[in-house]
């Protein structure tokens, strides 16, 4: 893969502006000074900046349109339950948390950007080509290229880790610093999960659904819910344009400590097949994401979602509480391991399509817009782009997935997987078209 290397960039102002849009309007509560430019410090014209965050997000709507391909092809590849698993997670997410969580980094902690993206762009490069070489193991039922693979994305986190802890260290004391903090845990819990994953490829033996239960648990909720847990205390009041609710922060701080234990306890508990002690895990897991849940419910009291954006990243933390409802039901009531791991079926579709794409999508929607610069207005008219039909988008795809839940039979479930697949398409088309043909 070629590095994504961008020209030097100009140091960031000593305050960020406050986002478009933020304007105190007569009746409307201003935004959080301080919020407000944790997720726009792009300035208006176009610059290496903007230059980088169009190729980087190429990279997520990449492994989506590989999704959507999989939909169609699946007949024929055997392993493609397994291959769409790792396309979103491993491909689409990961490669959106490693450069919004550099970008939002550098916001929170105040520090300078980089002379240079060639670092950056070698870990994305190297997590790339781990992900390739994983799916192709997986795939083909090579698993050694699979495990050649998992060393590519492991050695790509921990040189992100390792940035993430010297940023942290180099900078003052911040407000926000919490966000890195959920950052590095959560790449410390990757650094945990893909070991496992690369065992499994080439081990088959009777621990084998313990060591499935640990490897989705810990790089679910670990890698990809610790980051959303992490970011949103930051992105949710600036996506709605207003005000941090009090004690979000403190919230954040203290759900830090409570995830992680929940986390611990339940990969204890999934390892050693102990259900109530990862049951318990799990519950302890939930309060912390009820913890940073219910200052983001306060702050859309003030001012309710009102985008494609916000309501995408609400209806995924909705379908994130559901699922964490129903794994620990699961847990509880399964057998043995082998019947919790085949029960995880009924967990990853509510999880994967409806929080972690949802949220992934939300996300983007807001962030791509403000990431590519040129001035208030074009904000607008991108982000209008990648809201259009968005009631019938959200609609479409909620309703899908709540009708795929129920016991119905084939064709339903077939019409619901086409109606989710069509409402991704509607979204990343005006993506893809606003990355490679708006360079104004």
């Amino acid at each position: 893969m070629t590095p994504l290397v961008t020209p030097p960039e100009p140091a960031p102002p000593a305050a960020p502006a406050p986002a478009p849009g933020t304007t105190p309007q007569p009746g409307r509560p201003a935004p959080d000074r301080e919020s407000a430019g944790i997720a726009n410090t792009v300035p208006d014209r176009p610059t290496g900046r903007a230059t980088w965050h169009r190729r980087a997000g190429l990279l997520p709507l990449g492994y989506l349109l590989a999704l959507v391909a999989l939909a169609f092809a699946h007949p024929f590849l055997p392993a493609w339950r397994w291959l769409a698993i790792h396309l979103l997670l491993l491909g689409a997410a990961s490669n959106a948390i490693l450069v919004w969580s550099a970008h939002f980094t550098a916001a929170v902690l105040r520090v300078p950007p980089p002379a240079s993206r060639r670092a950056e762009a070698a870990r994305l490069a190297l997590l790339n080509a781990g992900v390739v070489l994983v799916l192709a193991g997986g795939g083909t039922d090579r698993p050694w290229l699979g495990v050649g693979g998992a060393a590519a994305v492991f050695a790509a986190i921990a040189a992100h880790l390792v940035w993430l802890a010297a940023r942290l260290r180099s900078a003052l004391p911040a407000r926000f610093a919490v966000t890195v903090h959920y950052y590095l845990a959560a790449a410390g819990a990757l650094l945990v999960g893909v070991p496992v994953g690369a065992w499994m490829l080439v081990v088959d033996d009777a621990a084998r659904p313990r060591l499935i239960l640990f490897h989705a648990h810990v790089n679910l909720l670990g890698w990809i819910m610790l980051t959303v847990l992490g970011t949103v205390v930051t992105l949710w009041p600036t996506v709605l344009r207003t005000r941090m609710a009090d004690g979000a922060v403190a919230a954040a701080r203290t759900g830090l400590p409570t995830a992680l234990t929940g986390l611990s306890g339940l990969a204890l508990g999934a390892l050693a097949w102990w259900p109530v002690v990862a049951a318990a895990g799990l519950a302890v897991f939930a309060t912390a994401v009820v913890a940073t849940v219910v200052p983001a419910a306060r702050a859309a009291r003030v001012k309710p979602p009102e985008s494609f954006a916000a309501w995408s990243i609400a209806a995924g933390a909705g379908w994130l509480l559901i699922s964490l409802a129903v794994d620990g039901y699961r847990l509880l009531t399964a057998n043995d391991p082998a019947a919790a791991a085949d029960g995880l079926s009924a967990v990853l579709v509510p999880l994967l399509a409806g929080s972690v794409a949802q949220v992934l999508l939300g996300a983007l929607a807001y962030l791509l817009p403000m990431a590519l610069g040129s001035g208030p207005a074009r904000v607008r008219e991108r982000t209008a782009a990648l809201d259009r039909h968005w009631p019938q988008r959200l609609a479409m795809t909620n309703a899908a997935l709540l009708v795929f839940q129920l016991p119905v039979g084939p064709y339903v479930r077939i019409t619901t997987s086409l109606l989710l697949l069509a409402a991704l398409v509607q979204f990343l088309l005006p993506a893809a078209r606003l990355l490679l043909l708006d360079r104004r």
